[in-house]
C-alpha cells in the first residue's frame, strides 16, 4: 500500500508560517527554513516588546507629571507622596493626562494635594 500523506494540512502550515513573514526581505520572506527563524524571531521580540511598551508608557506619564509638577514648583516624588497621603484616587495616566491637556486642573490637583 502506498504511503498517505496529508498534504492539505502540510501545505496549510506552511502557508500560515509564510503569510507570517510577508514583508520580509529576501530568502527571509519566502524560503520555509528561514522563514520559520524569523517568524519565531518576530513573535519573541512582539511578546517582549508588548511588555516593554507597558513600562515606556509608564515612564512617559512620570516625566510629563514631573514637568507640569515642576511648573508648580514641586518635585513628582513629593507631588506623588502629598497625593498619596490625601488618598487622591489617580493614577499616573490620567494625571498626566490632565497635565498635558488641562494645566489649571493639574495646578489645583497640586494645591489640593500639598495642604
Amino acid at each position: 500500500m502506498p504511503k498517505s500523506t496529508n498534504s492539505v494540512a502540510s501545505k496549510a502550515r506552511r502557508k500560515r508560517i509564510l503569510n507570517k513573514a510577508k514583508g520580509y526581505w529576501g530568502s527571509r520572506g519566502n524560503v520555509l527554513t528561514v522563514v520559520k527563524h524569523a517568524v519565531d524571531k518576530a513573535e519573541q521580540y512582539a511578546y517582549r516588546d508588548r511588555r516593554v511598551k507597558k513600562r515606556t508608557f509608564r515612564s512617559l506619564w512620570i516625566m510629563r507629571i514631573n514637568a507640569a509638577a515642576r511648573q508648580n514648583g514641586v518635585s513628582y516624588s513629593r507631588l506623588m507622596d502629598a497625593i498619596h497621603k490625601k488618598n487622591i484616587e489617580i493614577d499616573r495616566k490620567a494625571l498626566a493626562e490632565i497635565a498635558v491637556k488641562d494645566p489649571e486642573a493639574f495646578a489645583m490637583i497640586v494645591k489640593s494635594a500639598l495642604d
